[in-house]
């Protein structure tokens, strides 16, 4: 195999350096051994594959295919359009503040944590050695490189990231709908452009519960990705648990019968 001279100072003996995954490292002048970026298995590719198709696929079905107005969230909107609808006949409108405050501190709370988290992953990832020693011991783990390693804890950054901007949104939109309410006119029921600002409001909190929706929708994928840290196949397995679940809570759940009932 041929072979690259590395010399290391002008006084010393040259250091052979194979060609290939080999580096030269300028700080010691020695040989290191090196790593693929992306040193995946075919049933790794296969996995990340099944889990996007499962997350975005999923995603799709649900706020935008034929069946999406049978969801909780389809029938929660109606139900926010209601809403509205009474608070113009409402005087007083603290309770309506209050329902308001109520969910953007919901948004606040998940948004808090997705930083926590997020930060506990850094950490991790500054820690990769240590962590991996440790999963090393488990018999059900299968081993992985270093790169390999750092792109699992890299994709469940990214996945909470993504939910800490969904839940940071929603925030933003109930606020949104606050001033909304508090510029809605007093007892103007009848009125066209009262109903207005009421359906307005009504659109408004609808997009914010869709993008909290979705924020937990990736906490949920999340979880389904710390099989990816065991095995791709558990990954694969946790990824299609996960949309079941999801689909039986948002299309098929006794409180979606009991909300039916009334909207």
């Amino acid at each position: 195999m041929a072979e690259i001279i590395a010399v290391t100072h002008p006084w010393s003996p040259p250091v052979p350096c194979p060609r290939g995954p080999a580096r030269y490292s300028a700080r010691n002048g020695t040989a290191q051994e090196g790593t693929a970026l992306f040193d995946l298995t075919p049933l790794d590719y296969i996995a990340l594959a099944i889990f996007a198709v499962c997350w975005v696929g999923y995603t799709l079905a649900a706020d935008h295919g034929p069946g999406h107005e049978r969801s909780v969230s389809a029938v929660m909107s109606r139900y926010r359009t209601r809403w509205m609808r009474q608070m113009l006949v409402r005087e007083n409108r603290m309770i309506d503040a209050s329902i308001n405050s109520s969910l953007q501190n919901g948004a606040a709370f998940f948004a808090s944590t997705s930083i926590f988290a997020l930060g506990g992953l850094i950490a991790i990832l500054g820690a990769s050695e240590q962590t991996m020693a440790f999963l090393e011991k488990l018999p059900v783990v299968q081993q992985a490189s270093p790169s390999v390693w750092q792109l699992k804890v890299l994709m469940m950054i990214a996945i909470l990231a993504y939910a800490f901007f969904k839940f940071a949104w929603s925030f933003r939109l109930y606020n949104y709908s606050a001033v909304l309410l508090g510029a809605a006119p007093v007892e103007a029921h009848d009125d066209p452009e009262a109903d207005a600002i009421a359906r307005r409001t009504a659109r408004i909190s609808t997009l914010a519960g869709r993008h909290f929706n979705r924020g937990l929708r990736g906490y949920f994928f999340a979880l389904a990705a710390l099989g990816w840290f065991i095995h791709p196949g558990l990954f694969v397995a946790t990824s299609i648990l996960v949309v079941l679940v999801i689909y039986r809570r948002e299309f098929r759940s006794k409180s979606l019968r009991l909300l039916s009932e009334g909207s």
